[in-house]
């Protein structure tokens, strides 16, 4: 990171990590140089005030800080900075870091003017292999820019912010009650700051941002205020980059051109796609040149993302966990000699201890781990192996591994419907669990059939009518048409669910509210 500002007092966060020097701050919170006095390093220390975020309760605001920390500390690639810690002291969370020795990438484009478009697509595909890692968890960054981009001495890329952006975004909209939208309009993607559903398709926009702006030396779309920016990432059509850079080769233009589509849907696919339509424009193998901060150094395709690891899993039987003995004790598998009989009711003990503590993850191992075993002793369509699943999956989504609760939920909808009827409030929960998932997962599309499949069920009092669900399966539809670039019919959508709104809660409802400033931003800028 660059050098910042030294400041005196050394303060201690966490009793643990001692302040050393600032390397900057925003509107929400401070980046430190920081001393862990445990292990004897240096970290990099991010402050951050809930309170400075328009809307949200700080204790949820808490809550979802952890829980992010937790999940993307989980993704292991080499092109993203490290998680050691996180929590909250008095009014401020805190998230330590590995300190990244390097310049942001913004810095980085200062110094090389014009920046060498061999340098741009090496940096480019290394962010396609992180972004593919993240994108398989499911986790999408939000706020892809060149000062959350490190450029290592060895030329490596590692991006920052990973999960910050999605606690300090609303549910609803990225519109601040000023109006303002939260993070970076001229990086954002329309249906991002519309208030639409956010999937890969959004960081990937941004990725065409970032892009657009090495090869040219300016973002695609600026302007004086927020609302000028995104009038023109919905209106205008960007500058082909080898009108200002005759050089740039033309197959990385129509990259950017593609990266940089209004509709989602007409972008790549997903991050293994840009990343395949880089590899030939990145540079031959050979010597490096032993400069710093070169991105071409790392390119022998070491950072190649793994292909089938985005994949969505289709339903039906799934992979089985090693099984467990006593419980959180992982055994190798059993032989028909040597099985011992599973201890469920001491894994289920074991689980709720640690759902008590906060020790997701490893109550999901645990489940994920004696499911297989509970169903060869008490059958696969036993309650007990029913209750196993159930708490499985909603475990999984706590723990925001989405990619993995889909099937599980999937099975547990066909089951239940096939025993109770397609009305059955249950089957329908799940199915709208398994619909939160698939917009998660980055699938606008299959999450916005799933709900409008869901919809009728509970807008009939006669059947499961669930009024609450029904409003809100009804702004989850909004925003997905937003990020199918529908805008039309979003707005119709939207502005039919606030007259409702409004007559069944009042207009001064939170739901009302978040939905009315997203018709005034839609209206504005139609």
């Amino acid at each position: 990171m660059t050098q910042g500002t030294p400041q005196g007092g050394g303060r201690l966060v966490a009793d643990r990590y001692e302040l050393s020097t600032l390397l900057g701050q925003g509107g929400m919170g401070q980046v430190w140089t920081a001393y862990d006095r445990r292990l004897d390093r240096r970290v990099a220390v991010k402050l951050l005030r809930p309170d400075k975020v328009a809307g949200q309760d700080a204790d949820e605001l808490r809550r979802r800080f952890l829980r992010e920390c937790r999940v993307t500390a989980q993704v292991d690639h080499p092109g993203l900075v490290t998680v050691h810690d996180a929590g909250s002291e008095g009014e401020e969370l805190f998230l330590v870091m590995q300190y990244v020795d390097g310049a942001d990438l913004a810095d980085h484009l200062a110094e090389h003017d014009p920046y060498p478009w061999q340098w741009t697509v090496a940096v480019a595909a290394q962010l396609c292999a992180v972004l593919s890692a993240v994108h398989a968890v499911p986790i999408v960054h939000r706020d892809l820019k060149p000062r959350n981009v490190m450029v290592k001495q060895d030329g490596t890329i590692t991006v920052l912010d990973l999960g910050v952006a999605s606690v300090m975004d609303t549910d609803t909209t990225r519109l601040t009650h000023t109006g303002s939208p939260i993070g970076s309009p001229a990086y954002m993607a329309p249906e991002q700051a519309m208030g639409g559903a956010v999937g890969p398709y959004t960081d990937l926009y941004a990725l065409g941002v970032l892009l657009h702006e090495l090869l040219s030396g300016n973002v695609p779309f600026a302007g004086s205020t927020a609302l000028g920016v995104l009038h023109r990432h919905l209106y205008e059509a960007p500058v082909p980059v080898r009108r200002l850079r005759p050089e740039v080769p033309e197959p990385l233009e129509a990259l950017v051109l593609r990266l940089l589509a209004k509709d989602p849907q007409h972008r790549p696919a997903s991050a293994q796609e840009t990343y395949e339509q880089l590899l030939p424009l990145l540079p031959a193998r050979g010597m490096p040149t032993g400069a710093p901060l070169d991105p071409t150094r790392p390119f022998l395709r070491p950072h190649a993302p793994w292909p089938d690891r985005a994949r969505i899993p289709a339903p039906g039987p799934q992979p089985q966990a090693a099984p467990v003995g006593n419980a959180g004790t992982a055994k190798g598998p059993a032989t028909a000699g040597n099985a011992a009989k599973p201890d469920v009711a001491g894994a289920v003990d074991e689980v709720k201890r640690l759902l008590g503590e906060g020790r997701i993850t490893q109550a999901v191992d645990i489940l994920g781990a004696i499911l297989p075993l509970a169903a060869a002793e008490h059958g696969e369509h036993s309650p007990v192996v029913r209750t196993l699943r159930k708490q499985y999956a909603a475990t999984l989504m706590d723990d925001g591994q989405y990619r993995r609760a889909l099937p599980e939920l999937r099975r547990l909808a066909d089951e239940r419907a096939t025993e109770a009827g397609q009305a059955d409030p249950q089957a329908l929960r799940f199915r709208y669990d398994a619909a939160q998932c698939l917009e998660q997962l980055g699938e606008p599309a299959a999450a916005l059939a799933e709900y409008r499949v869901l919809l009728p069920y509970y807008e009939n009092q006669y059947v499961s009518g669930d009024p609450e669900l029904s409003l809100d399966v009804r702004r989850r539809i909004g925003h997905l048409l937003l990020a199918l670039g529908d805008r039309p019919a979003a707005h119709d959508t939207l502005a039919r669910l606030l007259h409702d709104v409004e007559r069944l809660r009042g207009p001064g409802h939170p739901l009302a509210a978040d939905v009315r400033r997203t018709l005034q931003w839609l209206g504005r800028v139609r």
